[in-house]
């Protein structure tokens, strides 16, 4: 069963951190790619989200990491090329089918070079 379509939010960034009006070309990109530090709310955590989230990430392409918090939320960081990044962060706001996404805050971070996706375990 699909979920029922849902207009797309603009992705919330947190104070402090940049985005720009121009899609793919925010603060924290270098030669194209482009890091971000996210936190997904709602009901993320015992649907398989952490899961999804590194398979959507593979087919992307995008590097980096995602886990559960002690607070209930996700947490990720993407890096790759900024038009993958972007699709990743959009995805985050629905998650898989089972996700009730209610909140995703984005920090622009500088790239680290990062290969691969993991999934990191709580604390």
């Amino acid at each position: 069963m699909e979920k029922p379509s849902q207009p797309e939010p603009e992705i919330a960034v947190s104070p402090g951190s940049a985005k720009s009006t121009f899609p793919g070309f925010a603060v924290g990109t270098r030669g194209g790619t482009q890091q971000a530090h996210v936190f997904i709310s709602g009901r993320v955590q015992g649907v398989g989200y952490r899961f999804s989230t590194r398979s959507q990430a593979k087919h992307l392409g995008v590097a980096g990491w995602v886990r559960n918090l002690p607070d209930r939320r996700v947490e990720a960081v993407f890096e790759g090329p900024a038009p993958a990044v972007e699709a990743m962060i959009r995805w985050c706001y629905h998650g898989p089918l089972d996700a009730a996404v209610t909140d995703v805050a984005v920090d622009y971070e500088q790239p680290q070079g990062l290969q691969g996706f993991d999934i990191l375990y709580t604390f």
